[in-house]
């Protein structure tokens, strides 16, 4: 995503400059790290950029040596041109790129590679922390065999809920699918804010869904269902009102909520019209 900002920028001793932000500066092993790279264009002339694949590289480095994994180079896609005083910004998120499973202090440097010129121009480094959270559960799970094939061990991944208040932000629950020992993560996934006296509920389908209950507020729980990508599938919200909210199974083997008010999304309102849009059939 291209985002233009247009404005006279003053003194600089170099032509082209460049930044890297972090909105934070810790994150969960497999978390999503999105970056913001701000170029900033001095030269006089106006740039095209964006047109070779390696115009713009990232590196990630450990602060005490440990080499991170780089698993393929990130994509920054779009041709686009950058007149004289302007500031271009660049937003990706490196997570699926690097490997970051190991607790440490690491930095980011970008580099833009200006063809036209033959220069290149490299970003001050910036530095962010990968911490651990809080293991609230976890459990092994199967993969659905592709098409129906049960002729061999199914693949083994692990679902766990992890809390952690980093940042001095909310509390928050977030759920990793990894390798059955944590040594690769597939996904960190953020679902929402936690009290810290909630006791999540965990509980895996047939289809290795996860399904996890927890309380977000006062009388409010959050229902979230992931599949073994750790991609969100449902999303709902239940009020607990006369009996509290929990995990079950109903009669035909699915696991559903039982107890407490769901509140409707907005997509289930039922929608008013005005008295102006509604239609009176003729009279006969």
């Amino acid at each position: 995503m291209l985002g233009m900002l247009a404005g006279i920028i003053t003194s600089s001793p170099a032509q082209v400059t460049l930044e890297v932000v972090l909105d934070q500066k810790q994150f969960l092993p497999g978390e999503s790290l999105p970056v913001a790279v701000k170029i900033t264009n001095l030269s006089g002339q106006s740039l095209h950029l964006g047109a070779e694949p390696n115009w713009l590289t990232f590196s990630v480095e450990s602060a005490d040596g440990f080499v991170v994994l780089k698993n393929a180079e990130v994509p920054v896609l779009g041709e686009f041109d950058l007149a004289s005083s302007q500031m271009a910004t660049k937003r990706v998120d490196l997570q699926p790129y690097f490997t970051l499973t190991r607790v440490g202090r690491y930095h980011i440097v970008a580099t833009l590679r200006i063809k036209d010129w033959g220069a290149e121009e490299s970003s001050t480094p910036v530095y962010f922390d990968v911490i651990n959270g809080v293991l609230l559960w976890s459990q092994e799970f199967g993969l659905p065999a592709a098409g129906g094939d049960t002729g061999r061990a199914p693949d083994m991944r692990r679902y766990s809920l992890i809390k952690a208040n980093y940042q001095n932000m909310q509390l928050r629950l977030f759920v990793q699918v990894s390798d059955p020992v944590d040594a690769r993560i597939y996904s960190m996934q953020p679902i929402g804010p936690l009290v810290s006296f909630s006791q999540p509920e965990a509980q895996v389908d047939p289809q290795s869904q996860l399904h996890v209950l927890y309380q977000s507020s006062g009388s409010l729980f959050n229902y979230t269902v992931l599949n073994p990508d750790g991609a969100i599938a449902t999303r709902e919200l239940y009020d607990y009102i006369s009996r509290r909210p929990r995990l079950g199974v109903d009669d035909q083997g699915k696991v559903v909520v039982i107890g407490g008010v769901r509140r409707l999304q907005a997509s289930e309102m039922p929608q008013v019209k005005m008295p102006n849009e509604v239609q009176v059939p003729p009279q006969h």
